[in-house]
């Protein structure tokens, strides 16, 4: 007759066992509902790019994912909440490169990137941003704009989506490496600080291609110059800012992933994973971030978790070269 400690560790491998079998039966079914994509901010690249991939992943995982903008203080907001959704796969979050900087311009946030979200994959990604005007400023060229900055008699006004969102950490570079003065609007989106720059209530912006081609090819933004180490093949008469007489400038336009709560079961974040390389190689995908100016940029969730970790110190050491003080 088997002895109570036999017994309970009997039952106590097959609890485990029943769990584990659940866990895979799980990640088997998923998604079998709705699935929530938060985007932390308002209208604008990520909620963009957030839409085309919520697409595919119903197309490729046969299930509705559904797109909520959860804007508001530089994305921490949204962030939060699906760092303290529960870990199943059903709530994830697509956010811009103002995930890996909040971390350096906030004193203290109510989630810890890496130990409460757990990396998927990375989605995709811009080679630069565009520095540009409002059509209606007498500026044609970059140092005609730092020589408009520098007179006395003239005020200038840039906006971005936030304090320390990477667009904010370009133009403070900018202003550290030309010598001139701007004064920064921020707004609770990309969305909002175009509408103002079209307006002529901000006169200029670093911006990713994805929301501002149109405008420039309509003539009301104009494009001084690009962050890249090359030209943009979409804006070929745009120089870089090294070409424009910026010396040590040099940023990357960005990029944009998908994040689900730590601890998610690991069969159900490749699943994710796999569905998203698979949208990432049809003909629409492609298409579509092609015309946002954006190229696919898939990972594995190991090798976006490292990209995740070292985007982190690259943007600390940013913060400081721009001496922006924490908030």
């Amino acid at each position: 007759m088997p002895s109570r400690r036999e017994i309970l560790a009997l039952g106590t491998g097959a609890l485990s066992l029943t769990l584990a079998m659940h866990r895979t039966a799980s990640a088997q079914q998923y998604p079998d509902r709705v699935v929530r994509v938060v985007v932390p901010s308002a209208a604008g690249a990520p909620d963009t790019v957030a839409r085309i991939f919520a697409q595919q992943l119903q197309v490729q995982l046969k299930q509705s994912f559904i797109v909520e903008n959860r804007p508001a203080a530089n994305g921490t907001v949204g962030t939060d909440a699906v760092a303290k959704a529960p870990a199943d796969g059903y709530t994830l979050l697509v956010p811009s490169t103002a995930i890996v900087v909040n971390p350096s311009i906030y004193r203290s946030l109510p989630y810890d990137v890496l130990a409460d979200l757990e990396p998927v994959t990375s989605l995709c990604r811009s080679d630069g941003y565009i520095l540009v005007v409002n059509s209606s400023l007498p500026a044609k060229s970059v140092q005609e704009f730092i020589a408009f900055g520098r007179d006395a008699n003239n005020t200038l006004f840039y906006g971005s989506p936030g304090v320390g969102n990477a667009l904010h950490l370009a133009a403070e570079l900018f202003q550290v490496r030309t010598g001139i003065k701007m004064t920064h609007v921020p707004y609770r989106g990309t969305g909002p600080a175009i509408t103002d720059l079209l307006g002529g209530r901000i006169q200029a912006m670093f911006i990713t291609s994805t929301l501002s081609l149109e405008h420039i090819r309509a003539g009301t933004l104009r494009p001084l110059a690009y962050t890249s180490t090359t030209r943009r093949p979409v804006l070929p008469d745009v120089p870089t800012m090294a070409e424009a007489g910026v010396e040590n400038f040099v940023l990357d336009g960005g990029w944009f992933g998908l994040f689900a709560p730590a601890n998610t079961p690991a069969d159900v974040v490749m699943r994710l994973h796999q569905g998203i390389k698979a949208a990432l190689e049809t003909p629409d995908v492609q298409g579509q971030l092609a015309k946002l100016g954006l190229y696919p940029f898939e990972s594995s969730p190991s090798e976006f978790k490292s990209f995740v970790q070292a985007q982190f110190r690259f943007y600390a050491d940013l913060v400081k070269l721009a001496k922006i003080e924490p908030l």
